[in-house]
């Protein structure tokens, strides 16, 4: 193979590592990357790239490296049908006879001999003045269903890869009324009962599955319940968590915990004048004080724990069972316990403990076994939020974030399956004109594959134990992602890509096993092979009428697809009063994030939003006058939406009494409280109004008389 010209050395050698040289932007117009991102990219993926003199070495060993690889790390069976599997020999090896080892999940281990000599190379490629040989080598045909591991060996050199053999289609129920379920969406932290303490529990999440189910619904949604950091200065962003493989202990409800019947210091303390003085405040405050609440759980939780380990009982051989059968589990919480110690982020700690090594020595005993203690208590309590939710029939409907927080467990612990040095963000667009920055870490597409997607595998079944809905958000990162390099800005970024239909298999197969159902958060400027591979794959995606108005501003809103979760608003967006009222145009403008200019854009389209969706909705007659009432065209849209095709419709409780408080505005930080909002009402209150329970038995009749097709 002939080399590239030198100009084209840098673009060639970021092809090789699956970058792209350039994007269109939400105009369409080509962007260009620039030298500086493009090799620090390179450097943070392994090139051995540090200025443009090094480029041309650095491609000859890439190329190399990969003409060298006798197989490719993972291989897809789509439906138990692999096709032939490309090998790649050196010429000394073309008639070499090959040991075939596949070793399957269910510990079978067929092996056979492939003769080189029987196969014609089907292509070539050069590298360093060899030319390597493609041959093609038959896999058994009917593999079961599964991760499957093929080992091919020659007298010199061997190579192994994961077989996924997987249907093609992740899990659908079959088609019956029943499927046409409709739920309700808030976040926990947000919802609190007379018994909250100042934001809502894993036993909030229980009361809130049963009425729904009483009320004839079928799905609860809410946003990530994972592990973050509830101290000083930490992000409190459901959205950046340390872990997808931990639960957060900030949702644990102290009165179910078993060991407060039984510990008299505990329930002293807990009943002390001072310590419901601070729950009361905390249960009156408007918004969730996340490290206050935490630390007051704290003092409870760490009397339980001395209690648990202060003798021998069936509760703590029942501890010991949990940490033998989850271990990362206990080495989690040696992590957060050498953080106690040293109270600064992992990347600071001493050079042993910063790459992952740490002994008895390096943290307190008594802190990890009390983070194991929270792990361990947050596990039975989510499991029972679950084991609720199956007996009433309730699909729980769980969120899966993009990334991870890059000072948290899964970083520190997996660091060879994230970019350093690297965030994930997005180009900028017309609202977000300098871009975004999201500030977690992403993940390195080549080391991922090697690993044979032990992480991206694990954080999945970690979630679709307890879901029967998963919503994977930002699904495009599937195909690719938005890189931002150390240093720079948004407007800097690269596209990287992933092996999207590797991931893809691993969805499906685990949604079959599971038999759960996968939504793609596919909002925004979304390239049309994304939406292609999830119509192929059957993957939901999402029709949100706020978006479809921005996106379309005419008097028709399009039809929504029967393989579709329909909804009104996300939490990334204004509640529909907000919305209506133009409350969010004048936020961010007093906020700065729009000018003079900016706003009077966003009015004018507003103005054309509403008049479109007025109109739809009269035309269809699902609004008859009162188009100036907002509680009107809200009750038509929700009604339109239920008596769509779509599988699901979520209402988002917090628009039923007309909620203009936005509980994440995107991009800002100080400038609001975000994810701290809890609603106006608590639970026990908002079940009784009648614009909630009126709009839902509404919905639910409407649910009842539609028809659903399958795709």
């Amino acid at each position: 193979m002939n080399p590239p010209s030198s100009t084209r050395f840098l673009h060639q050698l970021a092809r090789l590592y699956g970058i792209q040289i350039a994007y269109y932007d939400v105009n369409h117009h080509r962007q260009q990357a620039s030298e500086e991102p493009l090799l620090a990219i390179l450097r943070s993926l392994g090139a051995p790239v540090s200025s443009l003199q090094d480029v041309p070495s650095a491609w000859y060993q890439r190329q190399q490296g990969l003409c060298q690889r006798m197989i490719e790390p993972v291989i897809v069976a789509w439906d138990g049908k692999p096709s032939p599997v490309k090998i790649r020999l050196h010429p000394c090896e073309a008639d070499t006879n090959l040991k075939c080892h596949l070793k399957l999940e269910s510990g079978e281990e067929p092996r056979w001999e492939w003769h080189g000599a029987d196969h014609e190379a089907c292509d070539t490629v050069e590298a360093e003045g060899v030319k390597y040989l493609a041959k093609q080598l038959s896999l058994p045909e009917g593999l079961p269903w599964g991760y499957h591991r093929l080992t091919l060996e020659l007298p010199k050199r061997f190579s192994e890869s994961l077989i996924i053999s997987t249907p093609s289609e992740a899990y659908i129920p079959p088609a019956k009324a029943s499927n046409r379920r409709w739920g309700v969406f808030l976040p926990l932290y947000a919802l609190h009962t007379r018994r909250s303490w100042g934001s809502g529990d894993f036993s909030d999440l229980e009361e809130l599955i049963n009425w729904t189910g009483e009320m004839g619904g079928g799905v609860v949604a809410t946003l990530p319940l994972l592990a973050t950091f509830l101290n000083g200065e930490a992000d409190i962003s459901p959205y950046l968590p340390i872990s997808r493989l931990l639960w957060n202990e900030f949702y644990l409800d102290i009165n179910k915990v078993p060991e407060l019947q039984k510990c008299p210091s505990a329930q002293a303390l807990l009943e002390s004048s001072s310590f419901q003085n601070e729950i009361k405040t905390l249960h009156h405050s408007p918004l969730v004080n996340y490290q206050r609440q935490m630390a007051l759980k704290h003092k409870i939780l760490k009397e339980l724990c001395q209690y648990l380990f202060a003798e021998t009982s069936g509760r703590l051989e029942e501890l010991h069972r949990f940490a033998e059968t989850n271990p990362l589990a206990e080495d989690y919480a040696r992590f957060r316990a050498t953080g106690d110690r040293h109270r600064n982020p992992w990347r600071l700690w001493p050079h042993p403990l910063r790459e992952g090594s740490l002994t008895e020595h390096d943290y307190n005993e008594d802190n990890k076994r009390y983070h194991l203690y929270l792990q361990w208590l947050s596990h039975q309590q989510i499991e029972s939020v679950a084991e609720e939710a199956r007996e009433k029939s309730i699909q729980l409907y769980l969120d899966l974030p993009s990334g991870v927080h890059p000072d948290g467990y899964d970083v520190w612990r997996e660091r060879e399956t994230f970019i350093p040095d690297t965030s994930a963000g997005a180009p900028p667009d017309a609202v977000f004109t300098k871009g975004q920055n999201w500030g977690f870490t992403p993940l390195h597409p080549e080391r991922i594959r090697e690993q044979g997607y032990r992480y991206v595998i694990a954080c999945l079944k970690h979630h679709l134990r307890y879901a029967g809905i998963l919503r994977v958000d930002h699904v495009m990162g599937l195909h690719r992602i938005f890189c931002i390099p150390k240093g720079l800005d948004a407007t800097q970024g690269v596209y990287m890509r992933y092996q999207a239909e590797e991931l893809h298999a691993i969805l499906a197969l685990e949604s079959y096993r599971h038999k759960a159902i996968i939504v793609g958060e596919d909002l925004g400027t979304v390239p049309s092979y994304v939406r292609a591979a999830m119509r192929r794959h059957k993957l939901h995606r999402m029709y949100v009428v706020h978006y479809e108005l921005a996106s379309n501003l005419r008097e028709d809103l399009p039809t929504i697809p029967a393989n579709s979760v329909a909804s009104l608003n996300t939490h990334d967006m204004p509640p529909f009063a907000a919305f209506w009222q133009g409350l969010d145009i004048e936020k961010r403008r007093g906020m700065g994030l729009l000018d003079n200019a900016g706003t009077k854009e966003e009015k004018s389209r507003l103005l054309g939003m509403k008049k479109a969706l007025v109109t739809f909705l009269q035309d269809r007659g699902w609004l008859q006058g009162a188009e100036n009432n907002i509680a009107a065209v809200l009750k038509a849209c929700l009604s339109f939406l239920a008596a769509s095709q779509a599988r699901m419709v979520l209402i988002n409780l917090e628009d039923l009494w007309l909620e203009t408080q936005p509980q994440n505005i995107p991009t800002t930080r100080d400038e609001y409280p975000n994810w701290q909002h809890k609603v106006q009402f608590t639970f026990e209150q908002f079940c009784q109004l009648p614009q909630v329970v009126d709009t839902l038995l509404s919905v639910n009749e409407l649910r009842k008389r539609s028809k659903h097709r399958q795709w």
